[in-house]
């Protein structure tokens, strides 16, 4: 029997959920929800069925029984789009960041707690097929215990959002929350620890140094350097930089360790190359004791590769929330704890680019 499922907002990151969930399969989106109806039109485009269309998702979560419902609405109503969902009793997905503040986090944390809702965090890049590789060679032990985490994101700016709400702090919770949840995510991951204290050396140097909207000038930064330490005494760092479009890794990640290093590298976007540019990922350990290096290639299908901008990562996501839901399942994957560290890390960083200083991570 197909699952239903109800979805809250319909712009871009929507759009892409639903581009997947149609080649997925033995899904139907019942229902949708956005207060600007052209967003609502687009995503109903997207679908094969007719789904009920609301302007407001309370009234969608009143009318609609659901399996499943995801949100994927601006950063900073997800507080409160999720303390209503979660009184449904319904399994949730959301969109990163969980909220754009600890408080708003630990209050989700709290609520959660009482109704026992599983809540899945949509930090999809821990899916992306050239990352679920590392991380599959760093479990094979091929580095030994991971001590550094490299990872450098060079890529495209910030794209236009409804409303312009992408543009301001106090909306995303600052670039270091916002893009950078994926990466504080992924090192732990990695380093199977939760991190300790934040160095980041930021700043707003090249886009949007020329735009207003309402008379409101855009502080969202566009490039760093950030220094994670963790509490195993591994270490990371993320290397950001969204003014350079025209590279041909998106994404360069390696992991180092006693035994060797492992290293992912991910195409930037099909969206802004050229036809003829590959779209082929790479994968390759080099072994310290013997000096070789053995390379894998990743390609994924045209339909999931096209389905979306971040490299089938939304695909495979979405594959596993699924299943998780049609087993009746109650452990996501990716959980509110692991929501509350990647915003928290994000924090940090943000309060040490305002101090000037590493700041401490605030735990759980």
């Amino acid at each position: 029997m197909a699952l239903k499922y109800g979805l809250i907002g319909c712009g871009m990151i929507a759009q892409e959920h639903l581009e997947n969930i149609k080649i997925i399969g033995n899904i139907d989106v019942i229902a949708l929800a956005d207060p600007v109806e052209e967003m609502s039109r687009i995503a109903c485009d997207i679908l094969p069925n007719n789904p009920s269309v609301f302007t407001d998702y309370r009234e969608m979560l009143s009318k609609v029984s659901c399996d499943a419902f995801i949100i994927a609405t601006p950063n900073h109503t997800h507080h409160e789009v999720l303390k209503n969902v979660l009184l449904t009793n319904t399994p949730v997905l959301v969109e990163k960041p969980l909220c754009i503040n600890l408080k708003q986090c630990r209050d989700i944390l709290a609520l959660q707690a009482r109704q026992g809702v599983p809540v899945w965090v949509a930090m999809e890049y821990r899916f992306m097929p050239p990352v679920a590789r590392l991380v599959e060679m760093c479990n094979q032990n091929l580095v030994g215990n991971p001590i550094m985490a490299s990872i450098r994101e060079h890529r495209f700016p910030f794209l236009p959002k409804v409303g312009d709400w992408n543009r301001f702090n106090c909306n995303t919770g600052g670039t270091m929350v916002e893009k950078c949840c994926h990466y504080w995510d992924l090192m732990r991951l990695f380093f199977k620890s939760n991190p300790t204290q934040v160095y980041c050396s930021s700043g707003m140097d090249v886009n949007h140094l020329d735009e207003t909207y309402n008379g409101q000038s855009p502080d969202i930064h566009d490039n760093s350097f950030t220094i994670v330490e963790f509490e195993n005494n591994s270490r990371g760092m993320l290397d950001l930089c969204m003014f350079s479009d025209a590279v041909p890794w998106q994404e360069e990640i390696s992991i180092t360790g006693p035994k060797g290093r492992v290293d992912a590298f991910v195409p930037a976007s099909w969206q802004f190359k050229k036809d003829s540019d590959s779209q082929t990922s790479l994968v390759q350990h080099s072994n310290r004791a013997t000096a070789e290096v053995v390379k894998e290639e990743i390609n994924l299908s045209d339909d999931v590769l096209k389905a979306g901008s971040h490299y089938g990562a939304t695909f495979y996501q979405q594959e596993q929330f699924a299943k998780m839901i049609h087993s009746g399942g109650t452990k996501p994957e990716v959980t509110l704890s692991d929501g509350y560290w990647a915003v928290a890390v994000g924090v940090a960083a943000e309060n040490s680019i305002k101090s000037g200083q590493a700041e401490i991570v605030s735990p759980i």
